[in-house]
């Protein structure tokens, strides 16, 4: 029996029971993209996470709601309440409309994904789509007394909310005083009443380029606000689980919290999780230490830091080695053995899903005992070993999702496939039952948890072709074009194997 899923909530800092508020149905919400720019493998890693929760989620049998939006507006230079929108920075440089700056990089994050093999989320929300419930929250949390004007901005105090018996600080762990002394304003110079107080509504000046009417005047919602409006509308104003990546944990996160909390008097949240960040050989990955690098660059391997080109999957696969909640370091090294382990699962794939279950007069049950002749005798032990791993990948699994061990399960019934195709096992011997069990389960690790599917230039049908000419040719000797036929594999980075029971292609790992 499989232990039951835990999570880490960072809210609690501990692992806790999985236990959704309307079970079957869970409601997940992800921090999307600001689509400003290219997507940064930092944000990849974040929705990698999710994406595996998702479908981990759906695999053991729940019905979710996947919401991931998309930040076109309000998310200023900085991430503060002061500065330029960064999509209307970004039109300026580019002398483009905002939203055709908002198209660009919507479409890179969706290519890059794809390329990635993400599910798509339920529902993907854009914050200019919900302007409209923006205007009514901050409407309500200035009636609700949460909230004040000044000067056609609209802050939410956060003294007035911690007097209610709240705690602003509570999910990042910050103090108030601390941030208080942390924060730097000149007397007399800011138009709030608390440093700390957070924009929900900013006036806008007037060469902002995006800004639209509100009863404060012109303006753009809060970053922070665009979140909680669209969380809270589709999943509900208390939902299951809210993800994003840790740097969004203080201040985003936190005044999701508060806002929620203001608006619909109690927590919006049940569980909070955060991936945890990227680093580059040790050093943290950033543009100021030129040691980042984008998806594509990762894809083309066209970086200084990058001695080769990496694929989308060789990337995804490296990525699920490390638990979310761990750094993840990237170097040549360590995309190069993710490549080749890969590559060496992938194998394994093609080897398992073209195998059939061939019957003995072994694979019979008598009054409860396994018949051993005349035929095959089923090896109860590797069956055992087989359950046992399985059992580990769903353990691993519900542990807060260690993809890492989940791996090292994986590769333990790879084991058992690899001697299989090698016929150094006949699949009689795992008996019908122990024989489909390995293959469902290989398989659906792979490819409908992890994601993980193959990457090859040329069709099946192509290579199957090459590979009966390859057979013609060597029946016949002429050894120049079986050589010929090799050498093409080898230029698409495939290997002919040569075996006394078959010949067959596989990756070159």
């Amino acid at each position: 029996m499989a232990q039951p899923l835990k999570i880490y909530n960072s809210l609690s800092r501990q692992k806790e029971l999985f236990e959704p508020l309307s079970p079957p149905h869970v409601g997940l919400y992800v921090c999307g993209p600001t689509v400003y720019n290219y997507v940064h493998l930092g944000n990849v890693r974040t929705f990698l996470t999710f994406d595996i929760l998702f479908r981990y989620l759906t695999h053991i049998g729940y019905k979710v709601r996947y919401v991931r939006n998309i930040t076109d507006v309000g998310h200023l230079v900085g991430d503060g309440d002061e500065g330029e929108d960064k999509i209307g920075r970004m039109a300026k440089l580019e002398k483009l409309e905002p939203m055709e700056i908002v198209q660009r990089y919507t479409n890179d994050f969706h290519q890059v994904l794809e390329r990635l093999n993400f599910h798509t989320p339920s529902i993907e929300p854009t914050a200019t789509g919900h302007l409209i419930e923006q205007i009514e929250a901050v409407k309500d949390l200035i009636n609700k007394g949460l909230a004040y004007e000044s000067n056609g901005s609209v802050y939410f105090d956060i003294n007035k909310y911690n007097a209610q018996g709240n705690n602003y600080g509570k999910l990042s762990g910050r103090v108030l005083e601390e941030l208080l002394t942390e924060t730097r304003e000149l007397e007399g110079t800011s138009e709030k009443r608390n440093p700390l107080d957070f924009a929900i509504w900013k006036k806008a000046a007037p060469e902002h380029i995006m800004q639209w009417e509100s009863p404060w005047g012109k303006g753009f919602p809060g970053w922070h606000l665009e979140c909680t409006c669209m969380s809270t509308k589709y999943l509900g104003t208390q939902f299951d689980i809210h993800g994003g990546g840790m740097d969004l944990k203080f201040p985003h996160h936190e005044c999701e919290i508060a806002q929620a909390t203001g608006l619909n008097g109690a927590a919006p949240v049940r569980y909070w999780m955060h991936s945890n960040m990227l680093t580059v050989n040790g050093q943290k990955m950033s543009k100021s230490l030129g040691n980042s690098f984008l998806p594509a660059e990762l894809f083309t391997g066209n970086h200084p830091l990058l001695e080769q080109a990496y694929s989308p999957m060789t990337t995804r696969f490296f990525m699920l080695q490390s638990q979310y909640r761990s750094t993840l370091d990237f170097s040549n090294d360590a995309l190069k053995g993710a490549q080749k382990a890969f590559k060496r699962l992938m194998n394994g794939l093609r080897a398992i899903k073209a195998m059939e279950y061939i019957p003995s007069e072994a694979d019979t049950q008598t009054a409860g005992l396994k018949v051993s002749t005349p035929g095959v005798a089923i090896d109860s032990k590797k069956v055992a070993d087989i359950e046992k791993s399985v059992q580990g990948f769903y353990d691993a699994m519900n542990d807060d999702l260690n993809t890492a061990v989940a791996i090292a399960q994986l590769f333990n019934l790879l084991k058992y496939v690899n001697i299989l195709y090698l016929n150094q096992l006949s699949p009689a011997a795992l008996g019908e039952a122990g024989f489909a069990m390995l293959k469902e389960k290989f398989t659906t690790f792979t490819e409908e948890i992890l994601g993980l599917k193959e990457e090859k230039s040329e069709s099946d049908a192509i290579l199957g072709g090459m590979l009966d000419l390859y057979r013609e040719y060597k029946a016949s000797q002429r050894y120049d074009k079986v050589d010929q036929i090799r050498t093409y594999f080898k230029a698409q980075n495939l290997v002919i194997r040569d075996m006394k029971h078959r010949i067959d292609w596989a990756y070159e790992e």
